[in-house]
């Protein structure tokens, strides 16, 4: 593992790696690979991106297997068996909810910066809740030097590429790479003769649902007004 101001590197290893904990509670980085077991924290929401081979993982009793390119959010009681290589980020700042997909596509939908792209593979339930996002890095990307407000916690996914600081620190990034960005650090990941894709967490997000701007919401219409702007007739209390 490499510990440098702002930066933590490793390699996709078994068992807990690394831990944050700061203004968005609790953030733990676990690896899973070839032939390891581990059971999750039950107070947390895991997200997990499986970058080769097969993952079971099963949640209150309920087996599911993943692929290589299949991802997930779960919560509850959580075992994974691993006979390929899973990367996990756990939470307790917020009950997520049970979601699967894949295989992550070679682009992403979104344009992002300096002709990188990006995917939301899952978005926050609500408006603040977290996320977990797919970048893409094309050949000779050179980043603008930036900052986020929050941690990030990340997976090379495929490629190679490097991270700069703005202290002139260069860490290498290869497929496997873990990291934990912290927040307000001053960097950049560029890359050369290859791709880079990474799958990253953020704890945070200032996008997604509110309880009066959703689609449902939205578009429901009553005497040609949408019900977001009738406040009498708006659920008040969920029971």
């Amino acid at each position: 593992m490499k510990n440098i101001p702002g930066l933590i590197v490793s390699m996709v290893a078994n068992g807990l790696i690394t831990e944050h904990t700061g203004e968005f509670g609790t953030t733990q980085l676990y690896g899973a690979m070839h032939a390891y077991e581990i059971e999750l924290p039950l107070s947390f929401t895991h997200f997990g991106i499986v970058s080769e081979g097969e993952v079971v993982v099963t949640i209150d009793g309920r087996k599911r297997t993943f692929f290589g390119g299949d991802y997930f959010s779960c919560k509850g009681r959580v075992k994974v068996e691993s006979a390929g290589i899973c990367f996990i980020v756990s939470t307790n700042s917020y009950k997520g909810v049970n979601v699967f997909g894949g295989p992550v596509e070679n682009l992403g939908r979104l344009k992002y910066i300096d002709g990188c792209s990006d995917s939301l593979l899952i978005p926050p339930v609500i408006k603040g809740n977290p996320c977990l996002n797919h970048l893409h890095f094309p050949k000779n990307i050179t980043q603008t030097p930036h900052t986020h407000p929050s941690i990030r916690v990340g997976l090379v996914y495929k490629g190679n590429g490097e991270c700069l600081l703005d202290n002139g620190e260069v860490v290498l990034l290869s497929k496997g790479s873990v990291f934990l960005l912290a927040e307000e650090v001053i960097h950049s990941f560029n890359t050369s003769s290859e791709t880079m894709d990474i799958i990253v967490f953020h704890p945070d997000s200032d996008f997604g649902p509110e309880d009066n701007e959703h689609p449902m919401i939205n578009r429901t219409i009553v005497d040609g007004i949408s019900a977001k702007n009738k406040e009498a007739i708006r659920t008040t209390t969920i029971n």
